[in-house]
């Protein structure tokens, strides 16, 4: 298959890398696509596309080194202000409890307060954290990672569109992403 090809190819072994990362690829694919290959399915779907890519290509692949210690210390139980956030602590159902009890069911971990905790080294308290957290609200808009491809489109045609209808929207979304990366235009 040649660059110039706008038609989306069948996953399968002929592609190469290059060809295979032009294309919007549902994560469930992916995972297909990896089992079919004998390539490890598991992680992101960002992370799965390199792995992949690098499969079709023929080269090795270096897994990215594990941010966290296997068996870190998480919290449970009681919580209160004080208490230390352990280093590799994971935004548990036990955090995520105590935030609602402190500020509400809207509480959710934003990319924000996931970075706080993935970036705790043990010296910060549940009170460091519900102080970041305040301190993080009301900035308008957060950049949307790379990988919520969906909702970064979605925001970016809801700014051009603000009147559009659902139905506009998800006919839109089709259009954009049945093109290769490299021929779409602004949304």
């Amino acid at each position: 298959m040649t660059p110039s090809d706008s038609q989306r190819p069948q996953l399968s072994r002929d592609l190469t890398g290059s060809e295979f990362l032009r294309w919007y690829w549902l994560k469930d694919e992916l995972i297909e696509f990896a089992r079919a290959l004998g390539v490890r399915a598991t992680g992101g779907k960002e992370l799965l596309a390199r792995r992949l890519a690098a499969t079709l290509d023929g080269l090795p692949f270096t897994e990215p080194a594990q941010s966290r210690s296997a068996g870190s210390k998480q919290l449970s139980g009681q919580l209160t202000a004080e208490t230390m956030i352990p280093k590799g602590q994971r935004c548990s159902q036990v955090v995520r409890g105590w935030f609602i009890e402190q500020v509400g069911e809207s509480f959710g971990f934003d990319g924000q307060m996931r970075a706080f905790f993935a970036n705790a080294d043990g010296g910060q308290t549940l009170q460091d954290a519900l102080d970041h957290y305040h301190a993080t609200r009301d900035q308008g808009p957060k950049a949307i990672g790379s990988q919520f491809e969906y909702n970064r489109f979605t925001r970016a045609w809801h700014t051009t569109h603000p009147d559009g209808s659902r139905q506009e929207l998800l006919e839109a979304w089709q259009n954009y992403r049945s093109r290769p990366v490299d021929e779409r235009g602004r949304i």
